[in-house]
């Protein structure tokens, strides 16, 4: 006859056994359903792979063909050498964003210090007025900006994108955040040891900020590259456009499209930010995981 205690163990164990076969019946469902919701999202960047090795007879096929036959690489030829090749777009654009990029770390981290370390009078009220900028919808400061680079001589230069990406107040705000998470005695032993605040930044502060670094510098970059308004407004010389822009050259001015070669243009505009992420996405997550824990 089994004793009190050794039931309560069987019943213990089975129990257990339960919960454990539930959590992975459960996780089992979960990871189905991000399986197939993953395959819907990425069905549009599929067609859009397979539509720039097919030929233009077959991009709007019905049904749709999914392994194109011929493969017609020419479209790849055509956006990269021919009329409007895609080395002057992609070009224009790797210096506006990494110029951007490097501007936008340089002064977010050092307005973020200000705000995060140092103590000063009307410090909370001025970073709440800095960020209340958020709220101007960017479309509203295309005309002034407009007009102000007209006046400086920067019109249809490369200079009228780069300029206004540089100051930023979300990238001020994500770094902010990041460096309160940052222990305070690290600074208070530096300044024991003599250390003022220019060291503090450049050699404490910025080495362990590097993953709220790469995140900003991921936004960044997916910012100035996919940015299309600003270009549109502040350029007209073809050979400063950038690839966002550069695109339209393939739509004729009654609106006709060669579909093919915008998808192998569209394409390899997507190479360089897969690139970047995935470079960077390590410390994309922890900056993620990590910031906005303390205001």
């Amino acid at each position: 006859m089994a004793t009190p205690a050794l039931t309560h163990t069987r019943a213990r164990s089975r129990s257990t056994w339960t919960m454990k076969q539930r959590k992975k019946v459960q996780w089992t469902i979960i990871s189905i359903v991000m399986w197939l919701l993953a395959i819907l999202f990425l069905l549009p960047f599929a067609w859009m792979l397979i539509s720039s090795l097919k030929r233009e007879i077959d991009v709007f096929s019905m049904p749709v063909q999914w392994f194109p036959n011929p493969l017609n690489w020419e479209n790849y030829v055509t956006v990269w050498t021919g009329e409007h090749p895609l080395t002057m777009y992609i070009g224009n654009s790797v210096m506006v964003a990494i110029v951007r990029v490097l501007g936008e770390l340089l002064t977010a981290s050092l307005a973020a210090y200000g705000f995060a370390r140092l103590r000063f009078r009307g410090r909370d009220t001025l970073f709440f007025l800095y960020i209340s900028t958020l709220i101007i919808p960017a479309q509203l400061l295309l005309v002034p900006r407009f007009i102000l680079f007209q006046q400086l001589g920067l019109y249809d230069t490369l200079w009228a994108l780069i300029l206004p990406g540089i100051f930023t107040a979300l990238g001020t705000f994500l770094l902010r955040q990041f460096f309160l998470t940052i222990p305070q005695e690290l600074s208070d032993a530096a300044r024991i040891d003599g250390a003022n605040d220019w060291h503090i930044y450049w050699r404490i502060i910025l080495p362990l900020a590097k993953p709220a670094l790469a995140s900003l510098a991921i936004l960044a970059f997916v910012w100035s590259w996919n940015d299309y308004e600003t270009p549109l407004v502040m350029l007209t010389s073809e050979p400063n456009f950038t690839i966002p822009l550069g695109l339209t050259s393939y739509v004729d001015e009654s609106g006709g499209f060669t579909a093919s070669l915008i998808m192998a243009g569209a394409v390899s505009s997507v190479v360089p930010i897969i690139v970047v992420f995935l470079f960077m996405q390590r410390q994309f997550i922890q900056a993620l995981a990590r910031s906005g824990l303390k205001g």
